[in-house]
């Protein structure tokens, strides 16, 4: 495969080539050069908010397919484990269930709520045994409010993801933040993963895509702020339409903001408004279609209807509209990247930059 390069200076750096995104190797070799070295959503706090509470996930599936398990033990620590018994690969719990303890249903290899061993039938005899391979493998979790996050890999910390956000936003209360299942929404987009998160990662489409997100917010003061592993669009209001109360110990104190759109890479969408947080996971599938889930949890409900976060749903049609025909268009033979606008797409380029070096 050919080795990616972006320069770091946006003035004269070229796009991604279009293998990219057309070679079945790039999107293979993705999955442990990207995604397994990243941070994933997986799950949130009611889920495993009392002890005993135990729910398994896939993570990423259809793409890593990682058979993950939440738990929450006596003591109310959440873990994040493996479910795959260490025996013989059997998933250890298939539905979500309360339980004292964790035992596989095909051969009773017994563990604790933590992923501890704690036994086995007829492995009297064996020597060596147990040893620490025999617990439930278990993961890093971060939690951000009511969000949990881990990382299959665990090289680069958390912080490193996250903490420009947090700081950015200490000031609301994201504990308060309440998951709304029947608000949220999954959109199979017929396109490239790495496309929708472009799309994403520039406001400069707005005023020809999305006219009325347009008529809320003040495209001339719309800016991109770049961190090592983030970064944030900030949707300014034009006057008289929604936007946050900010308090003096925000560092926008003073500023009309309708929206702030943080992406963590490679495929994290925290869209904060005034009525509370929109985020976007965006799932690969294949080289041409991605599964893009909505979560939605809900902090202030009489703003839930205004302002940039009013019409998500419409936003997200006109979005993969055009995402799609730009799936159709990167195939083309006579297409193979170009520069970036210098003001508009530095969050495109600085993602390019992220691919580029971890795929190195």
């Amino acid at each position: 495969m050919e080795q990616l390069f972006v320069d770091e200076n946006i003035a004269v750096a070229k796009t991604l080539p279009t293998l990219f995104y057309t070679d079945p190797n790039y999107f293979e070799a993705s999955k442990e050069k990207i995604f397994a070295q990243s941070w994933q959503f997986v799950g949130e706090k009611s889920l495993v908010d009392a002890p005993g509470k135990c729910y398994p996930v896939s993570l990423l599936p259809n793409y890593l397919n990682e058979p993950l398990l939440l738990t929450c033990d006596k003591n109310k620590q959440v873990h994040c484990l493996s479910n795959v018994c260490t025996h013989r690969g059997n998933l250890v719990i298939t539905e979500a269930c309360n339980a004292a303890h964790l035992r596989c249903k095909y051969h009773g290899r017994l563990f604790d709520l933590d992923g501890t061993f704690r036994a086995m039938p007829e492995f009297k005899e064996v020597q060596n045994f147990p040893t620490k391979d025999d617990n439930l493998h278990s993961l890093p979790l971060f939690h951000l409010g009511p969000l949990l996050f881990t990382s299959l890999n665990n090289q680069l910390s958390a912080h490193l993801f996250f903490n420009d956000m947090m700081q950015r936003m200490a000031w609301l209360p994201l504990n308060d933040f309440i998951f709304r299942p029947e608000l949220s929404k999954e959109y199979q987009v017929k396109a490239h993963w790495a496309l929708y998160c472009e799309n994403y990662l520039e406001g400069f489409h707005i005023p020809f895509v999305h006219a009325d997100l347009n008529a809320v917010i003040d495209y001339g003061n719309y800016t991109t702020e770049l961190f090592p592993y983030s970064n944030l669009q900030v949707g300014v209001a034009k006057d008289g339409e929604d936007c946050f109360d900010l308090p003096p110990s925000s560092p926008d104190y003073g500023k009309n903001i309708a929206a702030y759109y943080f992406w963590v890479f490679p495929n994290l969408m925290f869209n904060f408004y005034p009525w509370g947080l929109s985020l976007n996971v965006v799932q690969p599938v294949s080289m041409a279609e991605t599964k893009v889930c909505f979560y939605a949890f809900v902090w202030d409900e009489s703003k839930r209807k205004k302002g940039a976060g009013a019409e998500l749903d419409k936003v997200e049609l006109e979005d993969e509209e055009v995402v799609q025909q730009v799936q159709q268009g990167i195939r083309s033979r006579f297409y193979n990247g170009v520069c970036y606008s210098v003001t508009l797409e530095q969050g495109t380029h600085h993602f390019h930059q992220l691919i580029a070096a971890f795929r190195t």
